[in-house]
């Protein structure tokens, strides 16, 4: 008789565990308590249905990324592209989410920079060490740019021969320039102590490039110089080839779901392809809710914004996962008045638009709104010391906090979610209104 095959033994899913909090980690959840700020869980829809289950949900790529990372079988890094406005542009809300991330799960380098700062004022965050001779542009400019965007939102064009910008290096081992290949631009060169790693070609076709190159052991810095004036830089790449947590940081001021219409879809298809992000963010309507109080937008055109940018994301890396970050609270303009922290109107409407707008495109959705403590928090935050006096825009450990929110709330979701095997879920209906804490979620199936 012919012996029966042996079953093939399914090994478990990893457990999923809460990381330690380091102190600082602790501190911030101390001071949101004092603060009156509760926190939300990210609403998480079901993309898989199984029967009266759920075999996977929006943020299932990136939770088994993690997984991965957590058992020591990742065999690369896990990027995270987050998008947004000037709430995130100054790198310190995803500062905390790339380092609370990076200590649970290591990580893997500094990922996508700028050649310069977007502005000749603010930290280096995001941008190289030391520059000179670059111009930048956004796609937040009140009239569009003549060049097309990448997923950065930014390029810096030379203003002169030999403009430079120096990165420090922390043992990365391989980069990538991104470049625009414009007419009379002139070629472009990366060195590192005097070694030439790689130099463009250019042929003035107009279309966006990408010249890779390895970086020698022990650098410490690596230079990209414009040959001639004109020469266009939309960012460098400086990673690890080990597996960790990458975060690009493609927040610009002023910018709504509206104006990332402004990339160019053929960069944003081949810029997120050799990315591939496990997580997309967009931090998004803070500008939508002042816009719509200004009557230069409503929110019929809101919904349809974010949906085409959602769609356009999604569509040019299909296999990661998003979430959209809701607005933090905000006040009207007082226009020069005494101020009375009168909350701004439609903002509650912005957080239920993309609400609706996100879970119905199969993203996920945290509501900083909520988490912060909702209407009246923005008032807490200043009389504290955490807003700056124009009320927009958090400062220090108002920022810290409000990465702190993000991150704890994604984490807890990774571990409270049932790691993806099949039918492994049951749908919780919601009861009363959909907020954050009624939405469907994933349980464990009995």
């Amino acid at each position: 008789m012919p012996v029966p095959a042996p079953t093939a033994v399914r090994e478990p899913p990893p457990a999923r565990v809460m990381p330690a909090r380091p102190v600082r980690v602790q501190a911030l959840q101390e001071l949101a308590e004092r603060l009156g700020a509760p926190g939300a869980r990210v609403d998480d829809p079901c993309v898989s249905p199984d029967g009266t289950g759920c075999a996977r949900t929006a943020l299932a790529p990136f939770f088994e990324s993690l997984d991965a990372l957590a058992v020591g079988r990742a065999s690369g890094p896990t990027v995270i592209e987050a998008f947004g406005n000037s709430l995130i542009a100054g790198d310190r809300i995803v500062d905390i989410l790339r380092e609370d991330l990076g200590t649970a799960f290591g990580t893997s380098g500094r990922g996508l920079l700028l050649v310069d700062r977007m502005a000749p004022y603010g930290g280096r965050g995001r941008a190289s060490h030391s520059a000179s001779g670059w111009q930048p542009r956004t796609l937040g400019e009140l009239r569009a740019p003549p060049l097309p965007f990448g997923i950065t939102g930014v390029y810096h064009v030379a203003t002169t021969a030999k403009a430079r910008g120096r990165f420090k290096l922390e043992g990365e081992s391989r980069g990538t320039l991104w470049w625009l290949d414009v007419p009379k631009g002139g070629a472009l060169t990366v060195s590192s102590g005097g070694q030439v790693l790689a130099k463009t070609e250019p042929t003035g076709d107009g279309a966006a490039h990408a010249t890779r190159f390895d970086l020698p052991e022990g650098a410490t810095s690596v230079d990209v110089v414009a040959e001639g004036k004109g020469a266009v830089v939309q960012g460098v790449v400086l990673q690890h080839a080990r597996p960790g947590i990458v975060l690009d940081m493609l927040g610009v001021p002023s910018a709504d779901a509206g104006l990332y219409a402004r990339m160019d879809d053929a960069m944003l298809r081949a810029q997120l392809a050799e990315r591939e992000p496990k997580l997309m963010l967009f931090f998004l309507g803070g500008n939508e809710s002042k816009r719509l109080e200004w009557k230069r937008m409503d929110l019929e055109k809101l919904r349809a914004d974010l949906q085409t940018l959602l769609r356009r994301a999604r569509a040019a890396a299909p296999a990661s996962a998003c979430m959209v970050v809701g607005p933090m609270d905000a006040v009207s303009d007082s226009h020069g008045k005494a101020q009375t922290f009168k909350q701004r109107p439609f903002l509650e409407s912005v957080v239920g638009a993309e609400r609706e707008i996100a879970l119905a495109e199969g993203c996920a959705f945290f509501d900083t709104f909520t988490a912060m403590g909702g209407a009246g928090s923005l008032a807490r935050f200043y009389k504290a010391g955490f807003m700056h006096e124009d009320l927009v825009h958090p400062r220090g450990r108002g920022l810290d906090l409000l990465g702190h929110l993000v991150t704890d709330a994604l984490l807890r979701a990774w571990v409270e979610t049932p790691p993806g095997a099949g039918r492994v879920a049951t749908l919780s209906p919601a009861t009363g209104p959909r907020t954050s804490s009624s939405a469907p979620t994933a349980e464990a199936a009995p």
